[in-house]
Parts: structure tokens; C-alpha cells; sequence
């Protein structure tokens, strides 16, 4: 059994503050307890939502991630005057209510590959669970009329930070699980991944540093836009071949029909050869 100086050493908590922003370590020792207890849940239902989204075609891969009980310590404490100010000066997380207020205990990140296959996972979403909240995480600049057309809430990141998060509610149990779904392509994800590593092993990025950081975002910006023209050139080829292949069996079909008219028949006039003649003609024309 883990005591107050022990739980103070591990999770870094300056006793002062507690005091000051009037949180008790026994509200803080209990929620700690109730999430290590309720991870290994946490984890199986993680798996299923997980499963459930990996059945959706554009779905390339799927990641689960249960929040680190440090950081949900962490932000307990941080977000507490926030929630003070919202609900009240009485207001205090507790192990009744933390996994209501702490929307990302269990995080799932969806990656797909080109830019336009987010509408069909987003309808997949919206159709299969109920959702609490959608917000378009953008670089500035960024294209928003597909966001904007189906009012979704866009925020502009001033590190180039690209991704749609969604906060969904359901019920794999008789208790309401809330989970954070994150959706980008596959070069949102290289970036976020460079960018999130890179920012935890600095207090301050290096002006040096952050200045290719953002040439890094502007180059998968760019990989995303080229990906998709890529993808679309492929549908047109992949049409015309296909127009071109019905062309062809029309072709055959029709040609196939002439050969059986001349072996039908024991004699043939010469206006029937002409007719026939020229039926070919007309076949070969066909572009």
C-alpha cells in the first residue's frame, strides 16, 4: 500500500500546491487506485472499438493507447482550476467522476492513407457510435470547406499539428465508456509522431529546430496532396482501361456475329458480302 510521501516521490507533487489549489491527496490516491484498477478494462475495450474501426475499408492500421496513470495524475491536478471555474469553487475530481471529466483516458488513433478516404471513416463514425464532439486540428492555411460544409469545429495549430479528434460515447459495459478517436493519413502520423518526440526531449525547441520542424509539416502537407493526385490519376487510368476493355468486347461480339451470318448460310449473294464487308468496316471504326 503506496503512502503520501511515497505517492508525492512517484508522481513528482509538490505539496505546497495541493494546498493552495485545495486538492486533497486522498481524492488523487483514490482516482490513482480506481484507473489502475479499471486499466486492464480500459485495455479489452480499447481492442474492440479498435476492431470494430479496423472493418472499415479505408481504415489502413489502427493504435490504442491507454493514458499513463502519471499523466492522468498530472492532469487531474492542472486541470483543476479550469474546472472550478466551470463548475464552481467547490468542484474536485474524485474517483466518481474523473472518467467523466478526463476525456482521454482511452485514446485510439486511426491512420488511412489518402486525404479524401477521411469522409468515408468519418461517416463510419458518425453512424456507428454517438459523438460528444469533433474538432479539425489544421495548419494555418489549410483547406476547411470539407470541415466547414458539415460544421465541424476547425482549430488552427501553430505547430502544423494535423488531425480530426473525435470524443465518442458508448457503452461496452453497463457503464458509459468515453474514448478519443484520432484520424489522420499515414503523413500526419510520421509528423505528429517526429513532433511529439522531438518536443518532450526539449523544454523549448531550438529556433534551428523548429524552424525544419515546420519545413518537415510543409513537405508531408505536400506528400498528402501529391498522394492523392496520385490516387486520382490511377482512378481515370483505371476508367479508361476499363471503358477501353468494354470497347474491345463489344468489338469481338460483333465480329463473332458476322462469322456466324456467313457460316449460316451455303451461298452468299454479293450484296450480302458487301453488307458484310461493310459491317466490319463500321466495327473497325469504333475508336
Amino acid at each position: 500500500m503506496i503512502n503520501k510521501e511515497q505517492f508525492f516521490n512517484m508522481y513528482k507533487i509538490d505539496e505546497e500546491e495541493l494546498k493552495k489549489e485545495n486538492i486533497s491527496w486522498e481524492d488523487l490516491k483514490e482516482i490513482h487506485d480506481d484507473f489502475i484498477d479499471s486499466k486492464k478494462s480500459y485495455e479489452t475495450q480499447a481492442d474492440l472499438i479498435a476492431n470494430i474501426l479496423r472493418a472499415q475499408p479505408k481504415v489502413h492500421s489502427v493504435k490504442t493507447r491507454v493514458k499513463n496513470v502519471s499523466h492522468l495524475i498530472e492532469k487531474v491536478i492542472r486541470k483543476t482550476p479550469e474546472r472550478r471555474a466551470k463548475y464552481g469553487q467547490e468542484f474536485n475530481f474524485t474517483a466518481e467522476n474523473y472518467k467523466d471529466e478526463i476525456t482521454d483516458l482511452l485514446g485510439i488513433r486511426v491512420i488511412h492513407i489518402f486525404k479524401e478516404d477521411w469522409e468515408e471513416i468519418n461517416n463510419f463514425i458518425t453512424n456507428m457510435w454517438d459523438v460528444m464532439e469533433i474538432v479539425a486540428n489544421v495548419r494555418e492555411g489549410d483547406d476547411t470547406r470539407k470541415f466547414d460544409e458539415q460544421g465541424i469545429a476547425v482549430c488552427s495549430r501553430p505547430s502544423g499539428y494535423r488531425s480530426v479528434h473525435y470524443l465518442i460515447e458508448s457503452y461496452p459495459t453497463n457503464k458509459k465508456l468515453i474514448t478519443e478517436v484520432q484520424v489522420r493519413t499515414i503523413f500526419e502520423e510520421g509528423y505528429g509522431e517526429i513532433d511529439h518526440q522531438l518536443r518532450y526531449s526539449h523544454e523549448d525547441i531550438p529556433e534551428l529546430l523548429g524552424q525544419n520542424l515546420m519545413l518537415l509539416n510543409r513537405i508531408a502537407g505536400s506528400s498528402d496532396e501529391m498522394a492523392s493526385l496520385i490516387n486520382r490519376l490511377s482512378q481515370s487510368i483505371q476508367e479508361v482501361e476499363n471503358k477501353f476493355k468494354e470497347k474491345i468486347n463489344e468489338k469481338d461480339k460483333k465480329i463473332e456475329g458476322i462469322k456466324e451470318k456467313i457460316y449460316d448460310k451455303e451461298s452468299i449473294s454479293d450484296i450480302d458480302k458487301k453488307n458484310l464487308i461493310d459491317e466490319i468496316d463500321d466495327i473497325l471504326k469504333i475508336q
